[in-house]
């Protein structure tokens, strides 16, 4: 007789794993957020250049050679584009002058037209325009070469070692071409209002005399000096942050200077909003 064979318990059934916990929903940003986003960034970029400014070591070197880069490309297209402007000025405020009868206030009128309104203003198109767009250039060239994290990853600050010359370059020669454009500004008025409108010279000079003032010059070159600021510091703005390669880099320059023309004319209304407000007129 057999011994009957051992029965094998019957194995536990496998458990299964639970399933892996489900990662967070990542939101994406929102687009209408976006313009506040950049904004912050803009404002953050400026101060950290402010900060930059006071630093050592100052690269002085990189600075001077900006500087004539800067010059070199805008001095000719200001002193070119300022006579149209002071003429035009000078023959539409002659032609109203002469139907007010106050034909001897021509000559103060269109200085003041130029000084305080123009001649800041013919700055702020050419240094965005023609100098803040290959500051844009060069830097996003730079950025999709990833030479600016090469600069990080060796400790140097991109910020103090390239966009803070590039900013006071911009901001120096922004002053300068104020002062040049105001004074050929001022001689193609004179030239237009004496020759073509039969204005007389010493009513010319008196009006500019009676009714200008010396803040009138200091405000022309202080808003000269904050639209150089702001031109520098969108164009390094932009040139830090291209998106998509060597395409993106060019999107990034025409970007700069629509939002450097759009930043400059609201802050030109602002300024002279307060300045209006805070200086009285002269003889007032």
């Amino acid at each position: 007789m057999t011994a009957p064979l051992p029965v094998r318990p019957p194995e536990p059934p496998e458990k299964t794993p639970p399933p892996p916990p489900r990662a967070p929903e990542q939101r994406r940003p929102s687009r209408l957020l976006s313009p506040l986003r950049e904004t912050g960034k803009l404002f953050a970029l400026g101060i950290a250049v402010g900060r930059a400014i006071f630093r050592r070591p100052f690269q002085l070197r990189e600075f001077i050679e900006q500087f004539w880069f800067v010059a070199s490309v805008t001095i000719l297209p200001a002193a070119l584009v300022s006579i149209p402007f002071g003429a035009v000025i000078a023959l539409q405020v002659g032609s109203l002058t002469q139907q007010l009868g106050a034909q001897s206030f021509t000559g103060g009128a269109s200085v003041l037209a130029v000084i305080q309104q123009a001649s800041p203003i013919i700055v702020a198109l050419l240094i965005s325009g023609a100098a803040g767009s290959a500051i844009c250039a060069d830097l996003g060239s730079r950025k999709i070469r990833e030479e600016l994290d090469a600069m990080e990853v060796m400790g140097v600050s991109p910020i103090q070692r390239l966009v803070v010359p590039r900013v006071l370059a911009t901001m120096l020669v922004a002053v300068l071409l104020n002062g040049l454009i105001s004074v050929v500004g001022t001689l193609g008025g004179y030239f237009f209002n004496v020759i073509m409108q039969d204005g007389t010279p010493g009513a010319y000079l008196a009006s500019f005399s009676a009714l200008a003032q010396l803040p009138d010059l200091y405000v022309s070159e202080f808003k000269a000096l904050i639209f150089g600021f702001i031109a520098g510091i969108v164009a390094a703005h932009r040139g830090l942050n291209p998106r998509g390669g060597p395409k993106g880099v060019g999107d990034a320059v025409n970007q700069s200077v629509v939002i450097t023309f759009m930043l400059l004319f609201f802050v030109n209304m602002v300024l002279t909003a307060i300045y209006l407000q805070i200086v009285p007129a002269k003889g007032g």
